[in-house]
């Protein structure tokens, strides 16, 4: 056991008329797993690049271990996998490699294949083992579950339930309350450490925003009652003041003595009450600065005039005369949020593909409505470029509507003029899902839309799904987002 310890940790990008760390301190004990997350765009990435030593920062870190990151380029993906194990873990022997392939229930013929022939979920695998044999480093793992099944993913807690002495990136809530102990979440202003998985972080989040919004409203009234009171005083005390040299009384001496003494009373209690004005202000500035808006995005479903939309009967998709998943039957009708299940490799994506258009071989029966509007939220974001203002006009939608959703899932507005191509891969993201939100649609077809893309904008998601209820038939690996959204599931076999 060691201990990683940052003292006045503070850092910004040149050009930048913020800083995206200012004088943060805490300390994590290499042996805790650690949860580390935090809205798209407030510096998980960079701050995983500061520990690594690749951005310069005023500030100390000091630590007595060395980091690794995953995922890790591999230069030579022509390689047979052990070969990259063995270049990563040089000492080790090939039983130890097997046994820890084993832990996380990979098959060892992946290990004698060329890296770029192995499927997402196995290049993962053997990227994993080969950090965890090389030892003594602490692991910087960077969003390991995009694009992995469930299957794999259960997989992958099992393994990762088996380490210690790691930091995960991760925006998916059912993983990180399976597999973390402790919490590092980076807020608006600050940077906080909790023991606990993601719920118990969320519940004391929860309950803390809750306090500073009854304290800052309690503060709120407080501060206008003394500031009233505070006035009604000093304008007594001036009245008083006044009234001192306008006494006609024969013993003039005595009333303004007594006169002075009672303005300079009511003085001294409108200073007292300017000190509690300013106390609770001060008390109120504190508040708040770690609340997130979480503020309700807004769907337009359209009405179609047919059920259903769609009919899926004994329908298999063939690539080279070779069938990718067994025959399959559905029905999509509005209002029906549909969850495409199954294994990476399966063709979930395929099967989007043949609902959008696209001219791939199939058996079976496919029927869908004339005059559709469908709108689509691609897996990937490659060919995303150009300025969101451009991106609108191209996609033809509402440029007003499409950067208030984006302003409302996190994304500042000095962002806006940006390329897209420099965004984040969860601002890419994002800007896929603000196009589709702002398009009224008969059917919504997303495929793994949630990649990168952060817990609060997640949540969002939800809720406006929940509240608006489109239709949707979508791939996605959250299982919690599946299990709140989906009315119902088809799973694709083999």
């Amino acid at each position: 056991m060691s201990l990683i310890n940052v003292n006045n940790l503070t850092f910004g990008y040149d050009g930048s008329l913020e800083n995206v760390f200012e004088k943060v301190s805490f300390h994590i004990d290499t042996d805790w797993k650690l949860g580390l997350i935090g809205r798209n765009g407030k510096g998980k990435t960079t701050f995983l690049k500061l520990l690594l030593g690749k951005l310069e920062f005023q500030g100390t870190i000091t630590k007595n271990v060395e980091f690794d990151y995953f995922p890790f380029e591999v230069p030579d993906k022509e390689k047979m996998a052990i070969e990259i194990v063995n270049e990563i873990a040089p000492n080790v022997e090939d039983w130890e490699i097997l046994k820890e392939l084993n832990l996380l229930k990979g098959n060892s013929e992946i290990l004698y294949r060329s890296f770029h022939l192995l499927s997402g979920g196995e290049q993962i695998k053997i990227l994993l083992i080969s950090l965890f044999l090389k030892g003594n480093n602490f692991l910087l793992i960077d969003e390991p579950t995009n694009h992995l099944d469930k299957e794999t993913q259960d997989n992958l807690v099992e393994y990762l339930n088996q380490k210690k002495g790691f930091i995960l990136v991760s925006h998916d809530r059912n993983f990180l309350d399976k597999v973390v102990d402790h919490i590092i979440a980076i807020n608006n202003s600050n940077i906080e450490v909790q023991k606990g998985n993601f719920s118990t972080w969320q519940e004391n989040k929860q309950a803390q925003d809750s306090f500073e919004l009854t304290q800052n409203e309690r503060l709120r009234k407080d501060i206008n009652k003394l500031e009233i009171a505070s006035k009604n005083t000093a304008n007594w005390s001036n009245k008083i003041e006044k009234s001192k040299y306008n006494t006609t009384n024969s013993g003039s001496s005595i009333d303004r003595g007594y006169v002075g003494h009672q303005s300079a009373k009511m003085m001294k209690k409108s200073k007292v009450m300017e000190h509690r004005i300013e106390k609770a202000m001060e008390e109120k500035a504190s508040l708040l600065k770690n609340i997130d808006r979480n503020d309700t995005l807004k769907i337009t479903p359209l009405e179609a005039r047919k059920n259903p939309l769609i009919l899926v009967k004994d329908l298999q998709i063939k690539y080279d005369n070779k069938t990718i998943f067994s025959k399959t039957a559905f029905e999509i009708k509005t209002g029906d949020r549909i969850a495409i299940t199954g294994k990476n490799g399966v063709g979930k994506s395929s099967l989007l593909k043949l609902l959008l258009g696209d001219s791939l071989p199939y058996e079976g029966t496919l029927k869908i409505v004339n005059d559709l509007k469908i709108s689509y939220v691609s897996q990937g974001t490659e060919e995303l470029k150009g300025t969101l203002k451009q991106f609108a006009k191209e996609n033809k939608v509402e440029e007003s509507i499409f950067k208030a959703m984006l302003s409302k899932m996190g994304i500042a507005k000095e962002e806006f003029e940006k390329d897209i191509t420099q965004m984040s891969e969860g601002q890419k993201k994002k800007v896929l899902l603000a196009k589709s939100i702002s398009e009224s649609a008969n059917i919504y077809i997303w495929d793994e839309p949630l990649n990168y893309i952060d817990i609060l904008t997640r949540i969002q998601i939800e809720e406006a799904i929940l509240k608006y209820q489109p239709t949707l038939i979508f791939v996605e690996h959250d299982d919690t987002f599946v299990q709140k959204v989906a009315t119902k599931k088809v799973e694709l076999n083999h």
